[in-house]
């Protein structure tokens, strides 16, 4: 019983990813399976503020400086291109997540 319900918990979180991802789908679009990582350091790359306030409402502001960490250990042109509007915009997310969390 233990497997099972550890399947079904698998299963609906995957669900529950692959329907984000949906939403999101020209981020990987050569391989729409790929995992959380290629997802979300592809929507670094290519820096939107709306884009990167709903993954970090999803997977979190540190979960995005992880991989925006990650992806400077390359210091290639694409991550110099985004490395201000990157660093701009998650600073202005944490200091919104922040103020949001004092007012309750």
């Amino acid at each position: 019983m233990h497997k099972t319900r550890n399947a079904i918990n698998f299963l609906s979180v995957n669900a529950t990813a692959n329907e984000f991802w949906q939403k999101h789908r020209g981020l990987v679009w050569s391989n729409p399976s790929a995992d959380d990582s290629v997802h979300l350091q592809a929507a670094l790359l290519h820096p939107r503020f709306s884009q990167l306030l709903e993954l970090a409402v999803e997977f979190g502001v540190a979960r995005l400086r992880a991989e925006w960490a990650e992806l400077q250990c390359d210091n290639t042109r694409e991550v110099t291109r985004a490395r201000e509007p990157v660093e701009r915009i998650l600073d202005h997310i944490e200091r919104g997540f922040a103020l949001a969390a004092s007012r309750n």
